[in-house]
């Protein structure tokens, strides 16, 4: 696979005659000549926002100049003249609109529109002040350029729509609200509600048990099983759980359930208390195999002296796709070579390929569970930390100072992969969209990397390292001819985990 067809998403570079000398490019023009050469503007772009200990002076500055040898440096010692002081603040930056740098356009643009002192309120003030001063304010001005954010704002500076959470409910649902509020949550402008996902869970109930309000045959066991069953355990949930996982689950469940529910009433005049094993397995027979996820309906109104003791058979996988130890070793060698590919992408495909987890605990995975000192880096997945092959070091590093706290919306994120939405996490659909450029077969994949370290170490020790259950580490051994379920579990000595990188 080429550099260019591991290009992500986004505007595509303009093909043109000109050369930059950083990138080595053909683009349509050249931003800037510097001492190093020609500039074009995506890495103008680049240089004139990164910042850091210059690696001459080792004054911390702005890095827009390059050594001989690519260090990043900065404009003294680089030798540009060219002009990136902001004429408003005076601190080193990009100059835009009047030559001011992307902080003061949106310290002076949000206070043109909150208008946070008619009258005053130290809320909108705080609010301002935050967004300024982003790692990344210049895409503050990119989101309050959308009409959805445009119209928000101008409410809030109207003081038509108040800061609360009430306001807020009672606006028509859209990403735009909930992005805005989880801003202001993150900002502790507004209080906290607990987990988002969660809450989300509870209107998407709301609405789901309403459309069969005029069906009480269906509403009542539906409403037992969706508040009763599911919503009080996700509920009481540990804090580690994946909630987006488990809350798309319990939809599924619970859509099944009622699909279930219509089919008895429309085609047999029933309800579900009424039903006897041969509905069960007439309705399994004859559609889509997502019927069988009424499993856990059958079975909680068993538990619950609701029901008659069915037979309720757990869905089975007819297959277990595999992909080839080569082709995995090829795909790491890929992904450390895409310097063109996002580095926070490249990082979660490295985790994935190496230790096979779970893409939704891969997102939801915190910046915190690496750990360096003097004897190399690990990463904490389970009980017992992972050795990360030393060669991988600098990109991991790389990814922990400047990639997974960039987000604008998320300052000061603890998470290792943070979404747009302020406070949150990557979601695993989101995630595993971008792992696409690597053209990865999730489930062949995670297969194959468990197969391939179930022949390296016991299942016990595994179960330590990767996370996943004893009973799960001991079938990917039995099914690698290593069956060692009852070694003891025994922490690896560095360079016995992981494939050779060199």
């Amino acid at each position: 696979m080429t550099m260019n067809e591991l290009r992500g998403r986004g505007r595509p570079r303009s093909s043109g005659t000109h050369r930059c000398d950083r990138c080595r490019n053909l683009v349509a023009r050249i931003r800037v000549h510097w001492p190093d050469g020609a500039v074009c503007g995506a890495c103008f772009s680049s240089a004139v926002n990164a910042s850091g200990a210059c690696a001459h002076c080792r004054e911390f500055r702005l890095l827009p100049g390059r050594s001989p040898i690519g260090e990043e440096i900065c404009r003294d010692c680089a030798g540009i003249t060219t002009n990136l002081t902001c004429s408003k603040c005076g601190r080193e930056a990009e100059r835009r609109r009047g030559g001011h740098c992307a902080a003061c356009i949106v310290t002076e643009d949000l206070t043109g529109i909150l208008k946070p002192n008619e009258p005053p309120d130290l809320r909108l003030h705080r609010l301002i002040r935050e967004l300024a001063s982003t790692d990344r304010p210049r895409s503050i001005i990119t989101w309050m350029r959308l009409p959805e954010a445009q119209a928000l704002l101008n409410s809030i500076g109207a003081r038509t729509l108040e800061l609360s959470h009430e306001s807020f409910d009672a606006l028509p649902p859209a990403h735009s609200v909930e992005h805005l509020r989880e801003m202001l949550v993150h900002h502790h402008i507004l209080p906290g509600r607990g987990d988002i996902r969660l809450f989300r869970f509870e209107a998407w109930l709301d609405t789901r048990l309403g459309s069969f309000e005029d069906r009480p045959r269906i509403h009542q066991p539906l409403e037992v099983f969706g508040r009763w069953h599911h919503l009080r355990r996700l509920r009481t949930m540990p804090p580690q759980t994946n909630m987006d996982y488990a809350t798309r689950s319990a939809k599924q469940e619970i859509t099944e359930a009622g699909k279930f529910m219509v089919w008895l009433d429309t085609e047999h005049g029933l309800h579900i208390d009424k039903i006897r094993q041969e509905h069960i397995d007439l309705y399994w027979s004859e559609g889509p195999s997502t019927r069988k996820h009424i499993r856990n309906l059958l079975q909680q109104r068993k538990l619950t002296g609701k029901g008659r003791a069915l037979k309720a058979k757990a869905r089975q996988a007819v297959a277990s796709p595999m992909s080839s130890t080569t082709s995995r070793l090829n795909a790491i060698r890929t992904v450390i070579e895409a310097d063109e590919v996002y580095l926070g992408t490249r990082i979660a495909a490295i985790i994935f390929l190496l230790y096979g987890t779970p893409i939704g605990k891969l997102a939801s995975l915190q910046s915190n569970q690496i750990h360096a000192d003097a004897n190399g880096m690990t990463i904490a997945l389970g009980s017992q930390p992972a050795t990360i092959p030393e060669p991988l070091i600098p990109l991991f590093t790389d990814h922990l100072r400047h990639g997974a706290n960039s987000r604008s919306m998320n300052k000061e994120s603890p998470w290792l992969f943070p979404s747009t939405m302020a406070g949150q996490h990557i979601s695993g659909n989101a995630l595993w969209n971008r792992l696409k450029i690597f053209d990865l077969q999730p489930l062949a994949t995670r297969n194959t990397t468990l197969f391939d370290l179930s022949k390296e170490l016991d299942p016990a020790s595994l179960s330590a390292l990767l996370g996943y259950t004893s009973m799960t580490m001991t079938k990917h051994a039995a099914h690698a001819g290593m069956q060692m379920g009852s070694y003891p579990a025994t922490m690896p000595t560095r360079g016995e985990f992981g494939p050779e990188i060199t």
